[in-house]
């Protein structure tokens, strides 16, 4: 289930946190909105499509020298084709990509490609070639960029173009060295991207596909063009470099497995489901009845509210792939937002079973448990939520979850803290330090959670501006 909670996050988490046993929220697919200076970012966490884009990039990861644990992947709620590496080690891929890839080696392409960002160290290179830029010059990029895409979101070539004009007025020699060292950047990405792809036996024929089709965008206009082909400049010089390189490979006819096609297949599948239900009978008619179709429509069904369907369509999934970690899930996300937690249970049972480390699945199963309001269920919860924080920790909502099971075996310090853990993660220091104030008069002085209400009640609230 999709939860937009983009606008005012923290007042809306705020409200929540003041009544723990009353929030629940859905956390397989669910939309978390991350407050920056001026913007958001909507982020999608599923525990499927995790897995499956670290499925296709930790082989990348350990060929490029890049240990797999330090880097992050996080998927973007927009329709538009792009990805990007940002803050460090983190891989950010929009759902518009994840969509539009005709197949899984056009995926994988561009996560290799952006693993040789990484792994050269370009982010760093490029922030000392921004600061020998002058002042004058960047100023002029950036206006030049904002009315670029400002042009673009409105629709107007003719803003898009004054866009242009503004940005070659900002110094342009400056713009034209820093243009010349992205593109080296680009070519150099693109070399180690095809290296990547040959020493794990995979074939560099979706990435240049993709590429390709990215490469004829630059002769449109900015308006019709994707943000990936914006920010990796693709001449056709690059492109013929990069089609001799990959040609090479030894591997260049092989084909991804029937298996892994239709992982591909289901990702993008749910996707729709989830965030273009409208639209999905359109997409995977009646008359369909492919694994992916079947997985799009059960989505929409019960995201209708036409639960007794949703049922039905999963039933198909579940007798034709009985150890899928995520058939099972969906039929006990279904059942839980339908107001049957506790026939919910069995199902996500399975799911953990099938996928032990999916921390998302084990919090699922958790307001399963709880929502039941059975307060035997508290102590199998907690146990739950300890082994989802292996990868879950970050997450406000486990925390929340850790409040509500200790809410309900009325260890009211325990949940103060639980609750203050996650108001800090969520950003809201204020709310943080107010229940790690209630937590530390309730628990036990030197103790392991005293001492960690107390680290709360030390963090520095942001400036306000």
């Amino acid at each position: 289930m999709l939860l937009d909670i983009v606008s005012a996050p923290l007042r809306n988490l705020r409200r929540g946190l003041a009544c723990v046993a009353v929030l629940m929220l859905s956390v397989s697919f669910l939309i978390s909105a991350q407050s920056t200076a001026r913007a958001q970012i909507g982020l999608i966490r599923d525990a499927e499509i995790e897995g499956l884009l670290r499925y296709y990039a930790v082989p990348l990861f350990r060929v490029a020298g890049v240990n797999p644990s330090s880097v992050r992947v996080y998927i973007v709620n927009s329709n538009t084709l792009n990805a990007f590496v940002a803050g460090g080690q983190r891989i950010f891929v929009h759902t518009g990509l994840l969509t539009r890839a005709r197949s899984p080696g056009e995926l994988i392409g561009v996560l290799a490609h952006e693993t040789a960002h990484i792994a050269g160290g370009h982010l760093a290179t490029l922030n000392v070639a921004i600061d020998r830029a002058s002042t004058q010059a960047i100023i002029g990029m950036l206006l030049g960029a904002a009315a670029i895409v400002g042009g673009a979101a409105a629709g107007s070539g003719d803003l898009a173009q004054a866009g242009g004009g503004i940005a070659a007025g900002g110094g342009s020699i400056a713009r034209r060295n820093l243009l010349t060292y992205v593109r080296a950047q680009e070519s150099a990405a693109d070399q180690a991207a095809a290296r990547y792809l040959e020493k794990t036996k995979q074939s560099g024929k979706g990435m240049l596909s993709l590429f390709n089709r990215l490469a004829d965008q630059s002769l449109a206009s900015l308006r019709y063009q994707d943000l990936y082909a914006r920010s990796h400049p693709f001449e056709r010089a690059r492109m013929r470099a990069l089609e001799t390189f990959v040609k090479k490979s030894p591997y260049y006819n092989k084909p991804p497995s029937k298996a892994v096609q239709l992982r591909h297949k289901l990702m993008q599948a749910k996707l729709h489901g989830f965030l273009e239900t409208r639209s999905v009978y359109r997409k995977y008619p009646k008359s369909d009845r492919s694994l992916p179709a079947h997985y799009a429509r059960a989505i929409a069904s019960f995201r209708s509210g036409d639960i007794k369907n949703a049922l039905r369509e999963i039933e198909v999934l579940t007798k034709a792939m009985p150890k899928n970690p995520y058939f099972w899930e969906l039929k006990g996300q279904a059942l839980l937002n339908a107001g049957q937690p506790a026939q919910a249970i069995p199902s996500l049972e399975r799911a953990v079973r099938l996928a032990p480390g999916a921390g998302l699945i084990r919090v699922m199963l958790v307001q399963s448990m709880l929502a039941t309001g059975n307060k035997q269920m508290a102590s199998k919860a907690l146990q739950h939520l300890h082994k989802a924080r292996r990868s879950e920790n970050r997450s406000a909502q486990l925390h929340l979850e850790f409040a509500k099971a200790y809410a309900m075996q009325g260890k009211i310090g325990m949940a103060d803290l639980s609750t203050a853990e996650a108001a800090l993660r969520a950003g809201d220091v204020k709310l943080a330090k107010l229940k790690a104030r209630h937590a530390r008069k309730r628990l036990k002085r030197g103790t392991v959670p005293w001492r960690r209400s107390d680290d709360i009640l030390n963090v520095r609230e942001p400036k306000k501006k």
